[in-house]
């Protein structure tokens, strides 16, 4: 069972990773217990059938994709229909773009939803980039946008940026208007 939840472990903390230390705290195990579920995880992900792995990257066990399927996930990347950006896609970029540089979790409390999987996909389409650590606790990973972000939206710097205080002035206009129209409405019909 602590298995399993090693596994979940590892995919929700997505390419944070997790310490040895953490494993131990979170499954209530010791180091020994700790690397032996880790052993037998590695050895389930090593059968041919398997598109994962575990691999220990900056002192941090992480899942990650197997190497010899590159070319696999290279055609998802340049494939035209996998390469429109959802309206969840564009959402990160925005914060990434008008906060950079900016940690994962930080962008998730702007959201307030998950967003490692979105990251991955951004960091993998070339929009994104880690842009150093942040040395909140953990030193999570800074991103901030790329040359290819700027090219996609046709802009020469990050600086041609809309203004977000216009951006907000013309939602609360919009706003103001709808509240406007639909009152006007309901006036008309009771009269």
């Amino acid at each position: 069972m602590n298995k399993a939840i090693l596994e979940g472990l590892l995919f929700v903390v997505g390419e944070d990773g997790l310490t040895i230390q953490q494993i131990e705290d979170v499954l209530n195990v010791n180091e020994e217990e700790c690397k032996e579920l880790i052993r037998e995880l590695k050895k389930d992900y090593e059968e041919e059938d398997r598109g994962l792995r575990i691999d220990f990257l900056g002192n941090r066990f992480k899942l990650t994709t197997k190497f010899e399927h590159r070319e696999y996930y290279q055609k998802l990347i340049e494939n035209p229909e996998t390469n429109t950006l959802s309206q969840a896609a564009l959402e990160t970029l925005a914060i990434i773009a008008y906060n950079e540089p900016i940690t994962r979790i930080q962008v998730d409390e702007l959201r307030g939803v998950g967003s490692t999987s979105i990251i991955r996909k951004l960091v993998a389409k070339g929009f994104i980039k880690e842009s150093g650590r942040s040395n909140m606790v953990g030193r999570p990973i800074l991103y901030e946008t790329t040359n290819e972000f700027l090219d996609y939206f046709g802009l020469s710097s990050i600086d041609e940026l809309p203004n977000i205080d216009d951006i907000l002035e013309k939602v609360e206009t919009k706003e103001e208007k709808n509240t406007d129209l639909y009152s006007s409405k309901y006036v008309e019909e009771n009269n």
